[in-house]
């Protein structure tokens, strides 16, 4: 067999080396695209969440536009349970046929219940995860109250939760689904602000940041048929750890 002259070495060599870098070129770039941005966009999302992504409304059970959505806090859960709690909000009770028959009775007789139940709300397909209140006067048909939902969002490797503030102003029975609930005050903001001024007064905040045109809609109707108004901004809220 005749060897292959000088030339088309040359041309099976040049091919070979050309073959070669045609493969590092696809190879590097399936590492790039598949492997290195991806694994940098989640650590970037870690580090820097998106909170203007959110859902912005609750529902109720039956998919009926609840409270509007109005503060985000960055923490771990014991951290969340010990600031709210250090800032004069105790955590709520689950809403059973119990608790609610205790809520309509503490309202009648006007009897203090710094635990009383809050109505269940819906977000990411679930009901709150956490709800805390601040009582007034001496009975529960007036408080402060707030629910959270946690998110699956980090922020520079925290958990963020999301929630919605409001005032009660009266007890009565849902129009939609008949179970006890209470009307809440329209001005929402009040609320969002409160409890941010409570926990800076407790010491536990470590950041604070406001989302501009987190609410599309600045004024609109609950679940319950309750009125309500809002400046559209979200305000986000980093914890100071609480275990160090």
């Amino acid at each position: 067999m005749t060897p292959p002259k000088l030339d088309d070495q040359r041309r099976i060599s040049g091919l070979r080396e050309g073959d070669r870098i045609a493969f590092i070129i696809v190879a590097a770039y399936f590492v790039i695209a598949y492997l290195i941005l991806p694994e940098a966009w989640k650590r970037y999302e870690h580090k820097h969440a998106n909170f203007s992504d959110n859902p912005n409304l609750t529902h109720t059970a039956t998919g009926i536009h609840g409270d509007p959505l109005n503060i985000c806090i960055v923490g771990t859960s014991v951290d969340l349970i010990a600031s709210m709690t250090a800032a004069g909000w105790d955590p709520a009770d689950l809403l059973t046929f119990r608790t609610s028959v205790r809520i309509v009775v503490d309202t009648v007789f006007r009897r203090p219940d710094d635990k009383a139940p809050v109505s269940n709300l819906f977000l990411f397909g679930r009901r709150e995860d956490l709800a805390f209140e601040k009582p007034v006067g001496h009975s529960p048909k007036e408080r402060h109250h707030v629910r959270f939902w946690l998110t699956d969002k980090l922020d520079d490797g925290t958990p963020v939760w999301i929630g919605s503030a409001a005032f009660d102003i009266g007890v009565e029975l849902s129009r939609t689904t008949g179970q006890v609930t209470h009307h809440i005050a329209p001005d929402l903001d009040a609320e969002r602000d409160l409890l941010v001024s409570d926990l800076e007064k407790a010491g536990k905040v470590a950041g604070q940041k406001w989302v501009d045109g987190f609410q599309p809609k600045l004024h609109g109707r609950n679940g319950g048929g309750d009125s309500w108004h809002t400046d559209g901004r979200l305000a986000v809220v980093t914890l100071s750890p609480t275990l160090k």
